[in-house]
């Protein structure tokens, strides 16, 4: 068994039930091609990197999507072909609310951007958020509304 504070000494059984939030995550920031390589990437980083890991500052989600965010930066920088959304820019491209919303969305700052990410796609909720991010709830909150009102203003809001 594991000293107090760091991972149990079976990191499988410590990390999988992460795994789907983790994947989600890594597909948001790669796509869904490539999500499967970061998510390996940051797990061996994890293992590795097991004995940095304390309980006391939180559970283990946030330090995990931590590593993912971390892997699937470096993921981008060596391949910058992740995501060509230009390559769709044909008409029927351009009548895709899908493709609009997803340009909105990475049009936004980086902070709106993950918040969207880790509350729509990932599903997590506020005071995970709050973990991931390194501030309060209330922060998250203000973020999700102020990238809420970015979208509308770039897409419209038709449904209301």
């Amino acid at each position: 068994m594991a000293r107090s504070g760091q991972v149990p000494d079976d990191f499988d059984a410590w990390a999988r039930p992460h795994l789907p939030v983790l994947h989600r995550y890594a597909a948001r920031l790669v796509g869904p091609a490539d999500a499967d390589d970061v998510l390996q990437e940051a797990l061996v980083r994890a293992w590795r990197r097991r004995s940095t890991y304390d309980e006391r500052r939180g559970t283990p989600l946030p330090w995990l999507i931590a590593i993912v965010r971390d892997r699937a930066g470096r993921h981008r920088t060596r391949r910058r072909d992740h995501l060509e959304l230009a390559a769709a820019d044909g008409p029927a491209a351009a009548r895709d609310p899908d493709l609009d919303l997803e340009r909105a969305i990475r049009a936004l700052p980086p902070r709106q951007r993950e918040a969207v990410d880790l509350y729509y796609f990932v599903d997590l909720d506020v005071a995970a958020i709050a973990a991931v991010m390194g501030c309060a709830p209330g922060t998250v909150r203000a973020t999700l509304h102020q990238a809420r009102a970015a979208l509308r203003a770039q897409i419209g809001d038709d449904h209301e």
